[in-house]
């Protein structure tokens, strides 16, 4: 077991108790100490201010949903790192969460390899109070690189944009979009669309 470098705990927030379950169980394989919560009112029943912790969520929920929720703890100047956890359907509204402070989000199936980092980010969040920044100076650098093309597909990403859509507005295939933002990926440096939002915003 490789124990993380930093202690802190991981408030789980999904609705789906399976996914719930297999998410704590690997976390705790890995160190870390988590914090079950079935549901959004769950969690603001445990959540305790003083706790070094951050906060895997799940947007879609009974009740309170996770935009909600997250929106609340903002108002309430809660500093917790929150790592959004979505289907596929829902990254519109990913994009839209992490532009209100998630440090990332993830879509699912979540891979282990990239909810790992995903805390780790967190971890240093926690550390650091802010999300670490890629220079803009880099930034720059990658994006003249990038075709006019890309350009153009960049920005509709990070609007949260889905390929399909994108490939209307653009008058091209969704094929040639996957095409697209593979290389995008590749010559800014970036896991995926989250990376991205970090470096344009």
């Amino acid at each position: 077991m490789t124990k993380p470098n930093r202690t802190f705990s991981i408030y789980v927030v999904e609705d789906d108790a399976s996914v719930l379950r297999s998410v704590c169980a690997l976390l705790n394989s890995h160190g870390y100490e988590t914090i079950a919560c079935a549901s959004a009112e769950e969690f603001l029943e445990v959540y305790d201010s003083e706790l070094e912790a951050c906060m895997l969520l799940d947007l879609r929920m009974p009740g309170m949903s996770g935009i909600d929720l997250q929106a609340h703890l903002n108002a309430i100047n809660a500093s917790i790192p929150i790592i959004i956890v979505t289907a596929h359907g829902d990254v519109p509204i990913a994009v839209r969460a992490m532009k209100a402070g998630a440090v990332d989000f993830i879509e699912k199936p979540a891979q282990v390899d990239q909810l790992l980092e995903a805390v780790q980010l967190a971890g240093a969040v926690l550390t650091n109070r802010s999300v670490p920044r890629v220079p803009d100076e880099v930034v720059a650098d990658r994006m003249s690189r990038l075709t006019e093309r890309e350009r153009e597909v960049l920005q509709h990403l990070v609007l949260g944009k889905l390929n399909k859509e994108i490939a209307n507005e653009l008058g091209i295939s969704q094929r040639t979009i996957e095409i697209h933002r593979s290389r995008i990926r590749e010559k800014m440096h970036a896991r995926g669309i989250s990376d991205l939002i970090r470096m344009v915003r």
